[in-house]
């Protein structure tokens, strides 16, 4: 990963993606200058593959992120797109351990507990995390920049939704973009 380029992102990150360029307000999606997944995440992509909760995974976005610690780095509480972005968010966290933090503002209703409620999720170094469900649509994740002691990398996969797949409004669409993701001949954009 470290040698390609690393771009400034917010909140301290540093950032590599590969995937297409996507104006999420206007729900608009470009292939023009997406060349594929990098080659280096070809096996690891099929690996993945033969876990269970990946059964049929076919990751059309690949976003690395660099945390250090020296620069302030996090990522806030939020939730990924839904409209392009599919079920499950696979994410492989390398170098360093950390803590993933998912939070529910309204509360559990189970418990009656209406404020927020927070669950500390550990990431040891080199461990996968798949979030889909209600973790996935309802839950915000965050990395918090207590939560950084060491430069942190990871890198996270994303799958096409429901209306980039075949039968869906946008299918040919994803069909191009899966064609590019898996060519696995891709440069960070």
């Amino acid at each position: 990963m470290d040698q390609d380029n690393w771009n400034r992102s917010q909140s301290g990150r540093l950032k590599q993606d590969f995937g297409p360029k996507v104006n999420f307000k206007k729900r608009k999606v470009r292939p023009a200058g997406f060349c594929g997944l990098p080659a280096i995440s070809q096996s690891l992509v099929l690996r993945m593959c033969r876990v269970p909760v990946l059964a049929g995974f076919q990751p059309v976005e690949q976003c690395n992120l660099d945390y250090n610690p020296q620069r302030g780095s996090a990522i806030d509480p939020h939730l990924d797109d839904s409209w392009l972005w599919g079920e499950r968010l696979v994410t492989l966290n390398l170098l360093s351990d950390t803590t993933l933090t998912m939070s529910l503002d309204e509360g559990l209703d189970d418990f009656k507990q209406g404020e927020e409620v927070r669950v500390a999720v550990r990431l040891p170094r080199r461990s996968l995390v798949v979030v889909f469900g209600e973790a996935r649509h309802k839950w915000k994740h965050a990395i918090h920049r207590q939560d950084i002691h060491a430069r942190r990398v990871c890198t996270t996969f994303r799958e096409l939704s429901i209306e980039f797949l075949p039968g869906g409004k946008q299918e040919k669409v994803g069909a191009q973009l899966l064609n590019i993701a898996l060519s696995f001949q891709g440069t960070p954009i």
